[in-house]
């Protein structure tokens, strides 16, 4: 294993690693054939971005020499190299799982078929299906007659054609069609014998017709193989302090079309002379990660493989509304009364919504202020912000631009904004913006009211559905008020970073973050040393961070008992000679994604417990704006506590953490119950009383 200077796991490493565990979920065969469809499509998706994005600074750092060991990592040549090796094992593990679960849809009577398999029935319906929706989508590119080849997108793929006559050996031709998944479903349903279910995928209608395109200018044979490249996906903002942000973005967008390719993943039956010169023609040589694969490729959109087709689909345990949210009901006034935590997607997303309409309403309101770093497509959250400035409240929403993959929706959004009368600020210069709060101000009977609320996870009904998260509803005054001073400082440009610290009770990166963390384990280390029971519970997406791990080495050293849930990257070690107390670590991967960051500190038996929008990474700590809070309700305490053990105990879907995050599943003995946590927590808030 390649280690870095400093004692921790390397983070690419350890990432090909966490989509090793949505691999083996893809693999589980007691999962539903559908949901392992979609675990392919969510491992296919991670590793596309992985390569966009970290492989793409890897690259650079190559480039940057000696200087990048300043920078990140001390040798990126030989991650680059171990990340290949790794990409190519796990590759043959894909394939090996989807022909696998081919057969399982065969057993099913469902049958993906390709242009080859087709009845005459079926080949009649797809040819007027290519001439009525498909032939006026598509382009072929004769490639060796453009002096330059053209550029091929990044998130597309393309069927790379060998075109010959039989009757004239020497002529050969190359063409490229990119495949139009954005304008036309990649699977199309087909019609069928009595009790089966016949699929295609659409570049194979598009094969069977290769010889409408092309048979007019002379060919008959034809030969089709699926290519993909991903590229550079990095957006370079420019460091002057002058420049107009929106302007750079439209710049990164449009340089990311033509970002250097990190990856070249091909159909491995594809026809020798027609991969080398494409390789030949982008400019591509064997260390830009040349991945042989199946016939089929972007398997992204497996995620969205028609589920009508099953009969046997369990329907997922449904969110329902927090007791105390029950509607109708005026939220403001409970909130008055006390804190009220939503655990999504176990609660449902509407009462935050419900919020926002009531103060959208309410004749007292006067101002709302939220940041917004993904919404929904058609955002209800939106809707109610700008119905809100219909109604004469002051909506301010500080949008983050840069949110990776989502920068043009979001500058679609800061125009419609703007256009209904909200104040749009863009948030900081060269740090992105990923708090997640709200704060609602009213003035009722000369008393201005305060209301709020601070999330772990973006405000998006759509991903509330599948993402775990937990989202404070509060008035608490001393919270609130540290709230006011963020919007403060991100409503006033000039005002300094460090204008931050004057927040008293909400840990806030970039400034006051780490140094809490710290704080708090050099606490329990304390505690530890003078032989009192000391703990810490970390959950995470990811832990990078090197200063914070080192100091959870110090606090196993000295006894202090450390779990770690983490979904994503693990850079810690979790077993060292010198650790008197211990690290044990598990990592869930289920059907919601734990997006959740939840800190526990013992405190000698007092314990404080914060929620967070911050992973533990440099980015998070040192480059963002984000902020963690503390949970001061003794209830919600309890009930935040209840779920992490829950999750500790998980022994069906949870993996060990350990050196060599081998991924081996967490074992149980015939004596201990089956937890299977995201149910266990389904069950515990279901069944849970509140008083009012």
């Amino acid at each position: 294993m390649i280690k870095s200077t400093k004692q921790t796991i390397v983070r690419d490493l350890s990432w090909l690693a966490f989509n090793g565990r949505v691999l083996q979920e893809a693999k589980d065969t007691t999962n539903h054939i559908h949901d392992r469809l979609r675990f392919l499509g969510i491992f296919s998706n991670n590793q596309d971005e992985f390569f966009r994005v970290r492989v793409a600074a890897l690259n650079k750092m190559v480039l940057l020499g000696k200087s990048a060991k300043m920078h990140m990592e001390a040798n990126p040549d030989k991650i680059l190299r171990k990340i290949q090796q790794t990409v190519i094992t796990q590759q043959e593990e894909f394939d090996s799982t989807y022909l696998d679960v081919i057969k399982e849809l065969e057993l099913a009577s469902i049958f993906i078929k390709n242009e080859k398999q087709l009845s005459k029935h079926q080949k009649e319906y797809v040819s007027r299906l290519f001439d009525e929706k498909i032939r006026t989508q598509i382009i072929p590119l004769m490639i060796e007659t453009i002096p330059h080849i053209p550029l091929l997108r990044d998130k597309s793929i393309y069927l790379a054609c060998v075109l010959g006559n039989t009757k004239e050996s020497m002529v050969q031709r190359y063409a490229l069609i990119e495949i139009p998944t954005k304008v036309v479903p990649r699977f199309v349903i087909l019609p069928s014998e009595a009790g089966q279910t016949d699929i295609i995928l659409l570049e194979d209608i598009i094969r069977l017709n290769l010889p409408n395109l092309f048979a007019a200018f002379g060919f008959n044979r034809f030969m089709g193989y699926i290519i993909k490249v991903t590229r550079d996906a990095e957006l370079d903002i420019d460091n002057d302090v002058n420049t107009n942000i929106i302007s750079e973005l439209e710049k990164g967008l449009k340089n990311r079309k033509h970002g250097r390719a990190t990856r070249f993943v091909f159909d491995r039956q594809i026809d020798p002379t027609l991969l080398n010169y494409l390789t030949r023609r982008l400019g591509l040589t064997k260390k830009d990660n040349l991945i042989p694969g199946g016939r089929i490729h972007n398997f992204k959109d497996f995620i969205d493989f028609p589920a009508s087709i099953f009969k046997d689909i369990k329907v997922r345990n449904q969110p329902f509304v927090h007791p105390l949210l029950e509607q109708p009901c005026r939220i403001m006034d409970i909130l008055e009364k006390r804190d009220v935590m939503l655990h999504l997607p176990y609660h449902s997303f509407d009462s935050i919504i419900d919020l926002l309409r009531e103060a959208a309403i309410d004749p007292y309101v006067q101002s709302i202020k939220i940041t917004c770093y993904r919404v929904a497509k058609n955002s209800k959250v939106i809707n109610a912000l700008i119905n809100a400035v219909r109604n004469g409240k002051e909506v301010t929403v500080v949008l983050e631009l840069r949110a990776r993959f989502d920068e043009e929706a979001n500058m679609r959004w800061k125009e419609q904004l703007e256009e209904e009368g909200v104040r749009v600020v863009l948030g900081i210069h060269d740090m992105k913006v990923h708090a997640k709060m709200c704060i609602i101000k009213k003035r009722e009977f000369n008393r201005i009211k305060q209301y709020g609320f601070i999330s772990t996870g973006n405000l998006n009904e759509n991903t509330a559905r599948y993402y775990g998260d937990h989202c404070l509803l509060t008035t608490d005054r001393k919270i609130l008020a540290d709230v006011n001073r963020i919007f403060d400082f991100l409503e006033n440009p000039v005002k300094k970073v460090s204008n931050l610290k004057n927040c008293k009770t909400l840990p806030v990166s970039p400034v006051t973050m780490r140094k809490v963390m710290l704080a708090l384990l050099t606490k329990e280390i304390a505690f530890a040393k003078k032989k009192k029971p000391a703990s810490a519970i970390i959950k995470l997406n990811s832990i990078v961070d090197a200063v914070l791990i080192e100091k959870l080495y110090d606090a196993a050293k000295a006894g202090v008992d450390v779990k770690l849930i983490i979904r994503g990257i693990c850079s810690a070690y979790t077993q060292q000679k010198s650790f008197k107390g211990h690290i044990s670590g598990i990592s869930i991967i289920d059907d919601y994604l734990e997006h959740a960051r939840v800190f526990v500190f013992n405190n000698g038996g007092a314990p404080q417990v914060f929620i967070s929008s911050a992973d533990w990474m440099v980015r998070n700590l040192d480059h963002r704006v984000e902020a963690a809070c503390p949970i001061n309700n003794k209830e919600i305490q309890k009930e935040l506590i209840d779920i992490l053990n829950i999750q500790l105990a998980e022994n069906v879907k949870g993996r060990i953490l350990d050196n060599e995050q081998t991924n081996q599943y967490v074992q149980r003995d015939e004596n201990t119950p089956e937890v299977r946590s995201q149910e266990a927590i389904y069950k515990y808030l279901r069944n849970k009383s509140y008083h009012k």
